[in-house]
């Protein structure tokens, strides 16, 4: 059986991770999927040769969410018992965004279709999204008489704000791509055959440049959202000592003198 989670690394850094399970629309709460999931981001967080990556959905969706047909009593997460449930998430689904923000990897979302529910959640885990024009968005927990079990309620006010993510969750409404380009859910909007090609050229810019400088810049970022300035000021300067330390930054200083393009080897 084929992995529910394909891994594909090129030589230049980027890797593209795909959710696929096309035939279920790429739901994630599945046990084996979360697992493989999991098994993806280590191996790209523990690869120093990885430089950004391209998460999408194999199919005409990114992500369906969770497992409709798995949500009775005692069927997937729900163990019929409240405290078995409980560990069911905080051993699963609860995993991913854990894992997601401890990365130091940049992650774009190459958003190819439907993120509902938890699929819109794991969209919110990564760094950046794009958008094909057929995607479709929606926080649809509430539809289910369910709430974000997998961290949406911290996530989404992080992207798109306190209101707009209390109205997406309240209502469950759906976005369509040009909706949630406005509201800044997604940074690109493009056709659907370019989605994948315009991800890449993303990732092409941001493997670019120097990956300690890149990584630890999406490490400050991170810890900005949950922390006082005078925490990120003081990260800033102990980061920015090993920074001025590497051979790529003097690479660019000196590419930048003498009006060259710099090569940047991780150094």
């Amino acid at each position: 059986m084929e992995s529910p989670v394909l891994y594909d690394a090129d030589a230049s850094g980027i890797v593209t991770i795909t959710l696929n399970q096309p035939a279920m629309r790429n739901p994630i709460s599945d046990q084996d999927v979360v697992e493989a999931l999991l098994d993806a981001l280590h191996r790209l967080e523990g690869d120093p040769s990885a430089r950004v990556a391209i998460l999408t959905g194999a199919g005409k969706a990114f992500s369906s969410g969770g497992n409709i047909a798995k949500m009775k009593p005692g069927s997937g997460l729900n163990a019929g018992l409240p405290a078995k449930t409980r560990g069911n998430y905080k051993r699963g689904i609860q995993l991913l965004p854990l894992a997601f923000a401890a990365l130091e990897v940049p992650m774009i979302a190459a958003v190819n279709g439907p993120a509902i529910g938890a699929g819109l959640d794991l969209a919110c885990m990564c760094d950046l999204r794009v958008a094909g024009e057929s995607a479709k968005f929606a926080e649809s927990f509430v539809k289910l008489g369910i709430i974000p079990g997998d961290g949406g309620a911290w996530l989404l006010q992080r992207v798109v704000g306190f209101s707009k993510a209390a109205e997406m969750s309240l209502t469950g409404d759906m976005l369509d791509a040009a909706e949630a380009l406005a509201c800044g859910l997604v940074s690109r909007v493009v056709p659907d055959d370019q989605l994948m090609d315009t991800a890449r050229a993303l990732a092409a810019k941001i493997a670019a440049n120097p990956p300690f400088a890149v990584r630890m810049t999406k490490r400050l970022l991170w810890e900005a959202r949950r922390t006082d300035l005078a925490t990120v000021l003081e990260m800033s300067a102990a980061m920015q000592a090993v920074a001025h330390a590497t051979k790529d930054h003097e690479e660019a200083v000196n590419a930048f003198l003498e009006k060259r393009v710099p090569v940047f080897k991780g150094d």
